[in-house]
């Protein structure tokens, strides 16, 4: 068959009828020529679909996968670039928290700071009514001790009282403090409220 053959070829000249599979070579042209397509687009067909689309799919996977490995490559890369950062605000965060705790007393040293507390405020002349530890209250690594105080004494005594104890080397804070004139004619007052300080939990301790 020539390639002129395949120029003059016309579906409309094909009749079913003259096409019989085991006589082949016998077809007529447009037979011949109709089958010879119909196989060729058959071949095309099967191509596509076992061996292009698979190809397309396995292109479209390692796109995908091309795409994922940037990004985890970027996030990587981001990471790399502030690791020394990260460190040095590490470091800071350490020091920071050791600062905090060396200002939490231990169990040792409770007593000791309660002392301290009432020294305080008989330096500067105050009367203590009430000093009363109340129970720990464990809170995270450490435990809040609160006491209640009751103390009389002019302004100016009771001002430099809760100066000294704010500037203790330990955490003490004062809390829900009053004031009342102890007489109409007098120049002292009462201080009431609640003094906390925080003692550090060990963990490792049982």
């Amino acid at each position: 068959m020539t390639l002129d053959d395949l120029r003059k070829f016309d579906l409309r000249s094909l009749d079913v009828r003259d096409i019989d599979v085991r006589a082949a070579g016998e077809w007529p042209p447009a037979g011949k020529m109709f089958a010879i397509a119909l196989v060729g687009l058959l071949i095309l067909i099967a191509g596509y679909y076992f061996v292009i689309s698979k190809t397309l799919a396995d292109l479209e996977a390692r796109r995908q996968a091309e795409q994922q490995l940037r990004q985890q490559f970027v996030v990587k890369y981001r990471q790399a670039v502030n690791l020394e950062a990260y460190r040095e605000q590490l470091v800071q965060l350490k020091e920071s928290f050791e600062t905090m705790r060396r200002q939490l007393p231990d169990s040792n040293e409770i007593a000791n700071l309660l002392v301290e507390i009432t020294q305080a405020g008989l330096g500067r002349g105050l009367e203590f009514k009430l000093f009363q530890p109340g129970e720990a209250r464990p809170t995270g690594f450490y435990a809040e001790l609160p006491i209640s105080i009751e103390v009389t004494g002019t302004y100016h005594q009771l001002a430099e009282f809760a100066s000294d104890v704010a500037g203790f080397p330990r955490i003490v804070t004062l809390h829900d403090l009053s004031l009342t004139p102890v007489g109409k004619d007098s120049n002292l007052l009462v201080m009431k409220g609640m003094a906390k300080t925080y003692q550090y939990q060990d963990e490792d301790k049982p």
